[in-house]
Parts: structure tokens; sequence; C-alpha cells
């Protein structure tokens, strides 16, 4: 069954390469055309309109149209007059026929009292969270929600919510997903627990990587103790300027790594397309696992939009996503796309967990999807962060233009490169003083470094922008 994707339909992952030579709309009649052939676009799905497509691509209009009539001709799309351009039947999809092609850390509330600015990182605003969309779409839920369907259920979760997410990750993200390999969880932490027992249960994993700086001691210490508990061994492997050191890891003995690809958390640096290719081949060749953390992907700036990492290779990689930054923590919503073997292992120990996440709440995110309205508020909060991130970049240049400011290609999180005086403590200690709350790298590192490079994970996420400008004026004579 088509999902019915209605009002404003989410994004298309295209990618188009301006260096390459080849004329732009060859390459997006490719990749809608690739799209519709692997499943990731099914039969009777709506496109975005060309005007929103070009608006998203950054080209004409004229192209897009131009695409669309092409495929059209070829039979790949449908289109009636008054009614949007679809996706043609073109004979029945499955996983198995799909081609091998291509977390969030739980928030930290910032204190209140006193201060000009928190710039804690991993905190959304707060204070935009979509009421009223979120105040409907519940309504919806009950409006729609059979009786049957308010007991236990599933405890994979509400199979609209599984089906709806399966199609916009494949969509948005490049995934192969369906919904039989989803698993609903109660955020991010839960998904991550879930995909690690599942592993030392039925895998035989007995050590996990974890990225280094990442989850680190400050920032999510409960997930070391949970794999401790598990009885995994945890390893902590170095991040450079590519990414997760793929060679550290395969000498470290792990069977499986947690990784943040699409923004590394916290150093923002993006995995390169060489890294990604040698994490898959390191899993197929060792028969290991990646835990893909879809950290930050929902919010880029500089970068052209790049696919899930499950793509690669869906049978190693668990890939686990959360609704806590594109709307709020509060809304504790999670899931997990599991390996085909390790489906049912994820489900039984969600199962054992707590028999399943709340229905409704599911099915209130399910219509946000389809109706539009999510994408609508991801859109209007790349434009806020745009804005925040530009008032940052613009504070730095003005009062402390010799600190180089990295990591600013995607997320919500910069990280300003200190001098080696006074070092981290000592600026984070004198700029609370002053009203100002900042946060060191230290943090984040699984094994202390006093010889690492002395620098701060600036979040804009949960600051105002006009906070930042006088924050950052406060402490300017720190960060010199």
């Amino acid at each position: 069954m088509a999902i019915e994707w209605s009002g404003l339909s989410p994004e298309l992952l295209v990618r188009l390469d301006r260096s390459s030579g080849r004329p732009l709309r060859a390459q997006l009649e490719a990749a809608v055309r690739d799209a519709i052939r692997s499943g990731r676009l099914r039969g009777g799905e709506r496109l975005p309109s060309s005007r929103e497509l070009a608006r998203e691509l950054g080209v004409s209009r004229g192209i897009v149209q131009e695409c669309f009539g092409q495929l059209l001709a070829e039979g790949y799309l449908t289109s009636r007059t008054g009614s949007a351009t679809r996706v043609a039947d073109i004979g029945a999809w499955t996983p198995e026929a799909a081609p091998r092609a291509v977390a969030a850390q739980p928030a930290r509330t910032p204190p209140s009292g006193g201060l000009i600015a928190d710039f804690a990182p991993g905190v959304p605003d707060l204070s935009s969270f979509p009421r009223g969309d979120w105040v409907w779409a519940v309504r919806e839920a009950c409006g729609a929600v059979a009786s049957p369907d308010l007991g236990y259920g599933d405890p994979r979760g509400s199979a609209v919510l599984r089906e709806v997410l399966a199609g916009y990750l494949r969509r948005v993200r490049a995934a192969a997903a369906d919904p039989g390999r989803m698993i609903v969880s109660t955020g991010f932490a839960q998904g991550l627990n879930l995909a690690l027992r599942a592993l030392a249960s039925r895998s035989g994993v007995g050590a996990v990587a974890f990225e280094d700086p990442g989850y680190g001691r400050a920032a999510t210490d409960e997930t070391m103790r949970a794999a401790a508990a598990i009885g995994l061994r945890v390893v902590h492997v170095p991040v450079d300027e590519e990414g997760l050191v793929v060679t550290a890891l395969a000498a470290s003995g792990a069977g499986a790594v947690a990784v943040t690809p699409a923004h590394q958390s916290p150093t923002g640096v993006v995995l390169t397309a060489a890294r990604r290719h040698a994490l898959a081949d390191w899993a197929r060749g060792t028969g290991g696992f990646i835990i893909e953390d879809d950290y930050d992907s929902e919010f880029r700036y500089d970068k052209e939009p790049v696919g899930a990492l499950q793509g690669l290779a869906p049978d190693r990689v668990f890939l686990i996503g959360t609704a806590s930054k594109a709307l709020a923590p509060a809304v504790r919503l999670g899931w997990v796309l599991a390996p085909a073997g390790l489906a049912d292992a994820v489900a039984a120990e969600k199962e054992m967990s707590d028999r399943g996440s709340c229905t409704l709440d599911q099915v209130a995110l399910a219509a946000l999807l389809t109706s539009g309205r999510y994408d609508r508020h991801l859109r209007r909060m790349r434009a806020v962060y745009g804005a925040r991130r530009r008032a940052l970049v613009d504070a730095f240049g003005r009062h402390a233009p010799g600190v180089r400011l990295t990591g600013l290609a995607a997320g919500f999180h910069a990280v300003a490169r200190l001098p080696a005086e006074p070092g981290e403590a000592a600026v984070i200690a004198a700029a609370r003083e002053r009203g100002v709350g900042l946060h060191g790298m230290a943090e984040y590192r699984g094994v202390p470094d006093p010889a690492a490079p002395p620098a701060l994970v600036m979040g804009f996420g949960n600051t105002g922008e006009r906070a930042i400008e006088p924050a950052i004026a406060a402490i300017a004579d720190l960060l010199r």
C-alpha cells in the first residue's frame, strides 16, 4: 500500500554532482529512476512539486519539469491534470530484491538562573516545539485509532508508524527500509540498548567500540554503564578530520561499533565517503555490526545531503533515529531499523523491556509525517538554526577572530578551538562567573587525554539568536 503523503510532502534525497560534467537533468532523471527501481519510491507515492524539488536541489524548475516529462514518457511516473505527480506501479518490490546500495545524545537541560546564554550542546529549541501541530496530531490519532489497537499490541510498535517511517527513511535518508525490520523505541538511548542486547545475546559480540571523543564520560556515561551491565567490553576508537579511524577499529577487536556519520558528535566532522566504504567493508569482512546514530541528519547547511550509512550494508547496520531533535526530547519516540537477521531479537528485547511504546503517540507522529507538518516544522527550524549559526560565526569574527570554528556543516553545535593556555576548565569557570555557560571537549572523551588541544563545544540550538552576540562579547578576552 502506498503511503499517502498529503500537504507538504517530505523531501526526496537526491545528490547532484556539479563537478562531474554530466548534465544536471540527466543526473536527476537517473536518480529518480533508480529510486523507483530500487523500491525507495513505491507505486502510488507522491513526488514533491516541481517548484519544491527545484528549490531543494538549487536548480531551475524547468530542469525538474523536463525530468518529470521524460520519466512520464518512460512510464515511471503518472500524472493527471490538477493532481500531483506520482510513482507508477512498475511491479512488486521486496526487501530481498532491493539492491544493496545505498544518537542522538540524550539532551541535557540547560541550567537556569542568571545566565546571558548557555551554549549547551544537544538541546533543540524547546520553545519552538510545534504545540499546535502536536495537538492536531493527537486528535487525529484518537479519532483514527481502532478500539483493538488500544490494547498492548505489537511490541515492535504501531504498524501505521512503522510503515510510514520505512517510507520516510527510504525517501529522505536513502535507507533500505521495510516495516518488518522496524522497531519503535522510547528514544535513542533505549534503541541503542536494545541493539546492544540483541547483539550480545544472539550474535556473540563481546566488545563494542565507541567514537572518541563521542558519548564520553559526562555526555552519556549511562550508555557505557549499560553496555558493561550487558557484559560487553567497551573500547574507544579515535576520530580524526575524516571521522572514525577504521584501521584503529579493526585493531580494537570490537565486534560492533556505534558511530555518528552524518555529523559526528561532538567534533562535527562528516564521515567521508572513503571511510564509509571502509567501515562497511570492515563489517562485511569481520562479521561485525554497525550501530548508526542518525545524529543531526535533519539539519544541514553547507553540505550536500548524504544518505544513511545503512544503505551501504543493510544486513550489518542498525539505523537508530529519534524525534528528540526534530521535535523535542519530551516526545520520547525513536526507532531502530535492524538487520533482517536481528530484527526479531530486537523486538524480543523491546517486549521484555516495556511491552511497547505509547501507541497513541506513535499514531500521532505518523499523522505529523504523512500530513507534511513534520517536514514543514523541520524547514522552519533549519532557518532558525541557520540564523543562529550565522550569529555565532559573526560574533566570533568580531570579538574573537583568532578562534577557529569547525563542525558547522550540520546540526546545531560548533567546535571552538582554544589556545593552549589557560585551558578548557579555566575558561569554562571564568565564563560561568560572567553569566555564560560553556562546555568543554574533555567531557566527551572516553579516555582522558591531558595533551589534547583544548576546545569548546558550542551548542546554539536552545540559545536565542539575540543572546549570542552579548554572550560572546562578555567572554571575548577569555577566548583570545
